[in-house]
């Protein structure tokens, strides 16, 4: 899958913020003229991220690419994920940008794969996505981590889904009086599923059966759900079920056994970053 490449806006940015006035280490050490190789390399086995914005702040600094693996591509400990050539001083202003870039979304895509790997095993035809609840600022780099690793994003923002919590069915004076204006809802936005959230399994059944597109489960043990999947597809068996709230690597697996279809998580997000060796010599 080819996944798309962050602006060349982004990488500007994450080259100032660690390159404001230039490297004043390589500069008083004299050796910024001199020509050399970069090389990064795996020490796990690691779902790929973002190697490519990688190579593009390694050119950016000066240097010339030699070699480079797409992202989403799994690697064993001890593969050469990226190299480059060219002079110290381009090689040192891009090496840190680099490899956070590379660690930190190829440990989100590693963590992605994983799950992704646990469920589809259990039933393929499961769906893995992620929520909008990425670090602020990191919101790109993320979205294309995931995708690396095999999910999708669940919501890109506010702007282009559907999503109704309690707390916008609080303003209609309850979850009861917000169901009777479903119809109105879809007549508006044909083009857009309607989504809504519940945490009980009352709630659940009464959404199901008002016609929206979608429930979402928020938080409910894997045994509850297991029996109210299956409730749910008896009496509205159009309605695509979906599990969200403390889902993980760990769980995951248990949360794909209950039947959903979907399972909506955002632990991928956050955790260990891929562990990628740096080599740099004349």
């Amino acid at each position: 899958m080819m996944l798309y490449q962050l602006p060349e806006s982004d990488i500007e940015r994450f080259i100032e913020e660690d390159l404001p006035y230039g490297d004043l280490t390589t500069s008083l050490l004299g050796i910024g003229a001199l020509q050399g190789h970069i090389t990064f390399t795996s020490r796990e086995a690691t779902v790929l991220c973002c190697t490519e914005e990688a190579a593009r702040v390694l050119e950016r600094c000066g240097a010339s690419i030699t070699s480079s693996l797409p992202s989403g591509t799994i690697v064993e400990p001890g593969v050469t994920i990226l190299s480059a050539t060219g002079s110290a001083a381009s090689l040192h202003a891009g090496w840190k940008v680099a490899l956070n870039l590379l660690e930190y979304a190829s440990g989100i895509a590693t963590r992605t794969g994983q799950i992704v790997k646990r469920v589809k095993a259990i039933n393929p035809a499961i769906s893995v996505v992620t929520t909008r609840k990425s670090f602020p600022g990191t919101k790109k780099v993320a979205l294309k981590a995931i995708m690396a690793g095999g999910a999708h994003p669940h919501r890109l923002g506010l702007s282009e889904s559907v999503l109704v919590f309690r707390q916008h069915t609080a303003f209609f004076g309850g979850l009861e009086s917000f169901l009777q204006t479903i119809a109105s809802l879809k007549a508006k936005t044909p083009e857009h599923k309607i989504i809504i959230e519940a945490d009980t399994a009352k709630d659940a059944l009464k959404i199901a059966s008002a016609g929206v597109d979608v429930v979402q489960l928020d938080k409910l043990a894997p045994d509850e759900l297991a029996v109210l999947v299956k409730q749910i597809h008896n009496e509205a068996p159009g309605v695509t079920i979906s599990a969200a709230g403390g889902i993980n690597g760990e769980n995951a697996a248990t949360y794909a056994e209950t039947g959903v279809d979907i399972i909506v998580l955002s632990s991928v997000y956050f955790g260990k970053p891929s562990d990628i060796a740096v080599s740099i010599h004349p």
